[in-house]
């Protein structure tokens, strides 16, 4: 395998591999990157996992903080607490949250079990029965979190139960978020305190409690634990469960294919892909299957495909920005839905893949899974019709562990996290809010950071020596059963070339 050229190490210089009176390196697995090298009282006091969890435990403090204001609560006319949510004041105190309206509008106050409970929604001017719309994981732990509020309510009382329901599903998502603090600070090897920034990064604290995504979330970050500890069924496993929850954790399977298709490795690929895809179909099966709940268990991919472009998305910024009308001019037939965006966003996603790809297979020293990973889940919000906010929460730890640059990732989580300020004033329209302009010019701005965290990426897997993981000859944390492995072949241009003495990858080392 081609090795970087050499440098001085430091800084945006090239850094050299180590010579031969480096010390000799530890065996795999051997190096615990949360345990410090002092044995003081005072570093064990301020080991990096003690640090992270405080952080992050004091950021999902502000994170729920910033949500209160939306469980005040008046007293209406019939002397009935209510959730105070008059005048649109979710919107003007930026408290809003997902998980209060849904406890209502999917029958979970009424302890209904998702999916087999239909209701007739006349929003759209035309009656529609609905079901959940969430994926089956995520539409049980709604569930499960009802009949918690439900006990609750038995035990101890409940004035306004939702209020109950936000702080049951808010403890268990901050659980999660520990989780994905964990695991990264597992996966950061040498440079445990990068994960510092996973912690206290401004979208857990804007988003932790906006939707579920943080469960997701927790489930990729695991799989890639997992795969880096050479564990590739758990890693499928995982990989289900979380598009169980949501689907993006399914698309880190192509930021495991480059690596083990440049290694030979496809074999520990397809059993990670097919523990993955088994998982899935698992967990799925008894609610697609059930006469009962079939019909709920297809909403959730009815309104994906019938739903019109997000005004977060890029197509929405074009279509009211510019004189484009869009791909489909809505109102759309019942049962139909913007066939053409479809049909474009899935496109342009699968060609990004290729181009990311590409890159991989074409680059000197085989790219890092978080690099591929951060890539394709970036060129997947990118693209897609739909970036919801909290979405944004799938890239953070993916980002740190690709691109471990404090100031270009701060930079960009603050301008993501700051996307959300005029969302909901556009939201909350007149006579509180503003127009779409100022919130689409946030949109361009988040979606140029983004594009410019892809550039520095690409830009080090395609100069390895500017990585910063990489310095002194380490290897990929992540690689798991490619850590040793030669390359078989690569790409220069379009010609496959077989390097003829194969130099192995350095060992990697996982905490």
């Amino acid at each position: 395998m081609e090795q970087p050229p050499a440098g001085s190490g430091s800084g945006d210089e090239p850094t050299a591999p180590p010579g031969p009176s480096a010390p000799p390196r530890p065996e795999r697995g051997s190096e615990r990157p949360d345990q410090p090298a002092a044995t003081t009282p005072r570093a064990r006091a301020l080991s990096p996992l003690k640090l992270a969890m405080v952080i992050a435990v004091l950021a999902l403090g502000l994170a729920f903080g910033a949500k209160a204001p939306c469980l005040g609560t008046y007293v209406d006319d019939a002397g009935v607490s209510q959730l105070d949510w008059r005048d649109g004041s979710q919107y003007t105190r930026f408290c809003y949250s997902d998980t209060v309206p849904l406890y209502t509008f999917n029958r979970l106050a009424e302890g209904s079990l998702p999916y087999a409970t239909g209701w007739v929604d006349v929003s759209s001017g035309k009656p529609k029965v609905r079901y959940m719309e969430y994926p089956v994981l995520t539409g049980l732990f709604m569930y499960l979190n009802a009949n918690l509020t439900l006990g609750w309510e038995a035990v101890v009382g409940a004035e306004v139960p939702v209020i109950a329901y936000f702080g049951i599903t808010a403890v268990l998502l901050a659980l999660a978020w520990l989780a994905v603090v964990w695991a990264s600070l597992r996966l950061t090897a040498r440079r445990p305190r990068d994960a510092l920034l996973v912690a206290a990064s401004p979208l857990v604290v804007v988003h932790a409690f906006t939707n579920f995504d943080t469960l997701a979330v927790a489930a990729a970050v695991l799989a890639l634990l997992a795969w880096a500890r050479r564990r590739p069924v758990l890693a499928g496993v995982l990989l289900g469960v979380g598009g169980a929850l949501k689907l993006f954790p399914l698309l880190l399977l192509g930021a495991l294919l480059v690596p083990c298709l440049r290694a030979g490795r496809m074999a520990e690929f397809w059993t990670t892909a097919a523990a993955a895809v088994t998982t899935w179909v698992a967990v799925n099966a008894p609610i697609a299957l059930l006469p009962q709940t079939a019909a709920g268990w297809g909403e959730f991919f009815r309104l994906n495909t019938t739903r019109d472009m997000d005004p977060d998305s890029i197509y929405y910024v074009l279509r009211t920005l510019t004189p484009w009308p869009g791909f489909d001019i809505p109102p759309f037939p019942p049962g139909e839905g913007p066939e053409v965006l479809n049909t474009v966003s899935l496109l342009l996603f699968l060609g990004m893949c290729l181009v990311i790809a590409y890159v991989g297979l074409s680059a000197p020293v085989r790219p890092r899974v978080a690099q591929l990973g951060f890539l394709i889940v970036a060129a997947f919000l990118l693209t897609n019709k739909v970036w919801s906010p909290q979405y944004s929460l799938w890239l953070v730890p993916l980002a740190v562990l690709a691109l471990p640059r404090w100031k270009p990732l701060l930079a960009w989580m603050l301008v993501d996290a700051a996307v959300w300020f005029p969302r909901m004033l556009y939201f909350a329209g007149p006579p509180d809010g503003i127009p779409a302009e100022p919130f689409l010019h946030t949109v361009i701005v988040r979606d140029l950071a983004l594009l410019l965290l892809c550039a520095l990426v690409v830009r080090e897997i395609r100069r390895p020596e500017f990585d910063r993981v990489r310095v002194g000859g380490a290897g990929d944390p992540i690689a798991g059963v490619t850590a040793d492995e030669p390359d078989r072949w690569r790409l220069r241009g379009v010609r496959v070339v077989r390097p003829a003495r194969p130099a192995p990858e350095e060992p990697a080392h996982v905490g």
